[in-house]
């Protein structure tokens, strides 16, 4: 008789697991979240590149770092929207910025969050609330389609509900979406609502609940070449400038575009055929 309670009783674990215990936060400065089951899974060694190293982006630099400490000293601080043109350093500036901070002394953590757990935010607030450490949040590539109803989950970490945000949580957030959803769905929903004023507020006004917006624009020839020098310095590859540029250059033509992302293959590119490692 107990061997078929026994296979009820775990087929209601399976179904209702057991609240995930505390983890243990001083295993790592970086964290990912990942569900199926819950758990925070340390990241040992985070792929970033030095803060000094992002060029052309030097506004947007200086808000988020000084954002960044004072939360990480305790004081009130934004959620940060960065968006704008793809491979201009977005991702990379918020790893760099929480980089600076760990050396800057401060015991700030990182935990990546994907865009398909929003809806498990909230077992994820609940396991940061009452820690002594603080936390920036960080979803990379955060946009919605005019269906998805996971922004919902959003607005957990941005006004918290009735509980309100966690003191010690901060969301930063990067998209190629201003708005955080096509343009082309906005005009499409203002044009067949009935209310055409109401039609994607609710969405659109997701954007306004961060309360840094950083843009992030296309790069200039002058910034392009300026990023591919700073590689190049920082990781003692000495070429002559005038054939450095000229590969730079028409590397770029290829590509189509300029930007931090391009300069960084090419430099890649460079390195290897120079038998360069770094």
């Amino acid at each position: 008789m107990s061997e078929p309670l026994d296979r009820i009783a775990e087929a209601l674990e399976r179904l209702a697991p057991a609240p995930l215990a505390a983890p243990d936060f001083s295993a790592a400065h970086a964290f990912v979240w990942q569900t199926g089951p819950d758990a925070l899974v340390p990241v040992a060694e985070v792929n970033r590149v030095p803060l000094e190293l992002l060029v052309g982006i030097r506004r947007a630099r200086d808000t988020l770092l000084a954002n960044t400490r004072q939360f990480a000293n305790g004081y009130p601080a934004n959620n940060a929207l960065l968006w704008g043109a793809r491979g201009m350093g977005k991702s990379s500036l918020v790893k760099a910025v929480h980089a600076q901070i760990l050396e800057d002394g401060q015991n700030l953590k990182i935990v990546e969050l994907q865009r398909e757990d929003l809806p498990s935010v909230g077992r994820l607030l609940a396991l940061l609330r009452d820690v002594p450490e603080r936390f920036v949040l960080y979803c990379d590539d955060l946009s919605f389609s005019h269906d998805d109803q996971h922004y919902k989950s959003l607005k957990a970490v941005l006004d918290g509900g009735i509980e309100g945000r966690p003191e010690n949580v901060l969301l930063y957030a990067t998209s190629n979406r201003r708005h955080l959803m096509p343009r082309d769905m906005i005009e499409n929903e203002q044009s067949s609502g009935i209310n055409p004023g109401e039609a994607v507020e609710e969405k659109v006004s997701l954007s306004d609940r961060f309360g840094l917006w950083l843009g992030f624009h296309p790069c200039d020839q002058d910034a392009y070449l300026a990023m591919i020098d700073g590689y190049c310095e920082n990781a003692g590859l000495k070429i002559d400038p005038a054939q450095l540029c000229a590969e730079a250059i028409e590397w770029q033509a290829t590509r189509g575009s300029r930007s931090g992302r391009v300069a960084w293959q090419f430099f890649c590119d460079l390195a290897g055929r120079h038998n360069h490692s770094f």
